[in-house]
Parts: C-alpha cells; sequence; structure tokens
C-alpha cells in the first residue's frame, strides 16, 4: 500500500490504534508506524495504546509498539505537556526503580451530536470514547430558533459539566458536506442550514467545531475507537431515516468532488412505481431498506394499528409481532440486495452496519447475507452490525475531534 499523496491525518487515521502487534484474520501480523513514516502516526499509535492498555509505564509503551524508548519518551512527554496524557501513581515492581504509570486525562471530553431531522441527541465523551452522559434536543421547526436552541443546549450542558475540559464539538450529519469549505450540499432531510449550527457553536463556546457525514465519521470511528484496520477496504452502511454510504480504501475516506461520494442510498433500485424519495428521484435504495421503508410496509400490514416510531416498531419484533417481523425481513432483504451493488463495484473486506436495527440483527443479518451471495460475482465480506446504532454515531462524531486532537 501506497502513502503517496495521503494527507497526514489521513495517514495517522489509517495507522491509528489498538494493540502494538495484533494478528489479521489471515494470521499475518501488522506492525506500528517505523521511523519510515511521520512521526505523528507514531505519536497517533502511543496515544491509542495508552487509550487500550492504560494504565501503562514508557517501558511497556516501547514494549508494545516497538519502538526505541527514546522516541516512545519524546512522545509521551509532547502528549501531557498538551494535556491529553498524565502521569499516575508508579506501579508496584518486585525489583529496582518503580516505574510511573501513564494514563488518558479523564476531565478532556467532547461533545459529540448526531443530528436526525426531527431530533439531536448530545453526548458527553471521553477520550477513551465511553459516553459519560446524552440528553436529546428537538429543536424548533423554524430555521434560526432551531440553530439558537440547539445552541443553548450545548452551553447548558457545558454548564452542567464544569469539571471538564472540553476540546470541541463533533457533528453527525444525515448528509454531504463540501470537505474544502464545510458547507452542505446535499441533506435533503435537513430543513434548517447545518453551516450555521457549525459557525454559531464556534462562536458561542469557542470551541473548535467539526462535522461530517455520519457514515464517514463512523468509518474514522471504527479505525480510531473500533475493530478495524480497513487494510483492504472498508464499508460502512448507515440505516437510518435514509441510507448513508462510507468508503475507506487505500488509507483514506474515500470524498469524491465536492465529498459527494457515498450515495449510493439514492442509486434507483426500483423503475417501475418507486416510492417518492427525499431528494426527488423514484425508486432510491434508501425507500426501500430504510427505517422509514421499514414503518412504511408496516402501515400497510397494520394499518391504524402500524408503529408510530422505528423504536416501536423494533420492540413489536422483539415481541414476535408478526407484522413488525415481516416488515423488517421486508427491509432486510433490500437492504442485502443494495449491498450487493456495493460489494460488486468495490469488493470491500469488511462491510460494517450502523443503525438502530442493531438489536434485531439476529433477525436480519443473515437475511442480508443470503441476499448478498445470491449471484455474487465477488468474495462475500466479513459483515457485521455495531452493537448500538445511538452510540456509534456519538462515538463517530467524538472520533472527529479525537482524531485531530491528538495528531
Amino acid at each position: 500500500m501506497s502513502f503517496k499523496g495521503l494527507e497526514l491525518k489521513q495517514l495517522v487515521s489509517m495507522l491509528s490504534m489498538r494493540k502494538h502487534v495484533s494478528t489479521d484474520r489471515a494470521g499475518e501480523k501488522r506492525q506500528p508506524a517505523t521511523n519510515r513514516t511521520p512521526r505523528e502516526i507514531n505519536r497517533n499509535f502511543i496515544f491509542n495504546l495508552v487509550r487500550t492498555s492504560q494504565p501503562i509505564s514508557r517501558a511497556d509503551l516501547a514494549r508494545k509498539s516497538n519502538l526505541q524508548a527514546s522516541t516512545v519518551s519524546l512522545i509521551v512527554e509532547g502528549l501531557i505537556s498538551q494535556g491529553w496524557l498524565f502521569e499516575g501513581p508508579a506501579s508496584q515492581s518486585p525489583r529496582g526503580r518503580r516505574p510511573i504509570l501513564i494514563q488518558l486525562d479523564e476531565r478532556r471530553s467532547v461533545i459529540a451530536l448526531d443530528i436526525h431531522p426531527e431530533r439531536i441527541t448530545a453526548a458527553v465523551v471521553d477520550l477513551s470514547g465511553k459516553i459519560r452522559t446524552q440528553k436529546i434536543i428537538v429543536p424548533p421547526r423554524h430555521p434560526r430558533k432551531a440553530v439558537a436552541s440547539i445552541c443553548n443546549s450545548i452551553n447548558a450542558l457545558i454548564a452542567e459539566h464544569e469539571e471538564k475540559s472540553f476540546v470541541g464539538i463533533g457533528i453527525c450529519l444525515p448528509g454531504r458536506i463540501n470537505p474544502r469549505s464545510s458547507s452542505t450540499i446535499f441533506a435533503p432531510r435537513l430543513k434548517w442550514p447545518v453551516e450555521n449550527l457549525q459557525a454559531e457553536l464556534e462562536s458561542v463556546t469557542g470551541l473548535p467545531v467539526r462535522m461530517d457525514n455520519v457514515a464517514n465519521a463512523c468509518a474514522l470511528a471504527e479505525i480510531w475507537l473500533g475493530n478495524s484496520d480497513a487494510n483492504d477496504g472498508l464499508v460502512i452502511v448507515n440505516v437510518s431515516e435514509g441510507i448513508a454510504i462510507s468508503i475507506y480504501v487505500n488509507g483514506k475516506i474515500l470524498r469524491g468532488y465536492q465529498g459527494m461520494a457515498g450515495e449510493f442510498g439514492h442509486v434507483q433500485l426500483q423503475t417501475e412505481g418507486g416510492k417518492l424519495c427525499a431528494c426527488g428521484n423514484r425508486g432510491c435504495w434508501e425507500t426501500l431498506a430504510s427505517n422509514t421503508a421499514s414503518l412504511r410496509y408496516h402501515r400497510e400490514l397494520a394499518g391504524r394499528n402500524a408503529a408510530q416510531t422505528f423504536e416501536q416498531l423494533l420492540n413489536r419484533a422483539d415481541k414476535k409481532e408478526a407484522n413488525a417481523l415481516k416488515s423488517l425481513t421486508r427491509s432486510a432483504i433490500h437492504l442485502g440486495r443494495g449491498m450487493r451493488i456495493l460489494l460488486s463495484g468495490l469488493a470491500p473486506r469488511e462491510i460494517v452496519v450502523v443503525g438502530d436495527l442493531a438489536v434485531q440483527w439476529n433477525l436480519i443479518g443473515p437475511i442480508v447475507e443470503t441476499e448478498l451471495r445470491r449471484k455474487s460475482i465477488a468474495t462475500i465480506p466479513i459483515i457485521r452490525c455495531t452493537d448500538n446504532g445511538n452510540n456509534t454515531r456519538l462515538r463517530a462524531a467524538a472520533a472527529l475531534i479525537l482524531s485531530e486532537g491528538a495528531t
């Protein structure tokens, strides 16, 4: 794999995380950054070793990372001076000098926002990716009032946690932004100007604000906080009111011209009699396989007794209601058919599904995989679903800040 042409922060994200020398599924050892790669990559690697192994000594960091002790010490001192790490108590040692243990500064935290058309989840996330608290914000429908309401709620959340030192605000969006200008260029379900939110939040809080498409943020979180190294390609499929895709290949998120890469949710799969999509077309993939589609299927079956929210639908499925199970099964079939396009066109090693449907993945997963295997021309990838869609998106929003701050 070549690093030529990659941005430094993308390199950092690619080689971040996890344990120093681990074994992948083919039995091959993955090595940390060496002196032939930018020093920021080694710095990121050490940060994540501390995150996953804390408290840990400098000697153990050097042993786990295969880096020279002097290099490790230099990196650790820099992270301490910037407030990301601190020195804890000395560990017990049977002989010799007791090593000083290093750990994350638990006071440092991120405000994470998971934005949906009708509601926003805000959370306090620490440096290890743990969600400490969260709240639901229901913004007014008026665009200007919506931005003001969200800003007031975030200021209140910060005030409620005076003991924390906040380093930034990360925002997951149900839409695409231009990575150069941070302006929204495609968010058909949002009815208020989200770019105004970024500017207003930076103004009223004094904190840096980073925002990205929810699927792109989830891809970054999988590398930074999750279980993927993405060496052979990772595709994120976020299933919510719509469907968002992120493609992580050759060490970076594939963004395309003006950041529009990955809008497979708006590929037409049903040309005759298709339902109207938020984008203005008919028969798009997300009209067949999203949470919105599942609720529509349930209304067709249950009539007046239909579930009003996707959470209600999942609860009914958990109670083995026949119509709820049929509705989720129908969506799962279309989810698998759409993913077959991803498989044929991108041939990723791993597909990670994100969404509230995780609680019914035992039902949905086998159906999706069956559809993927049907007349597939590519090798079937690893397919898994994250444990909790809401928490995954909040951790992803936090990763937008953490992946920059510790580089």
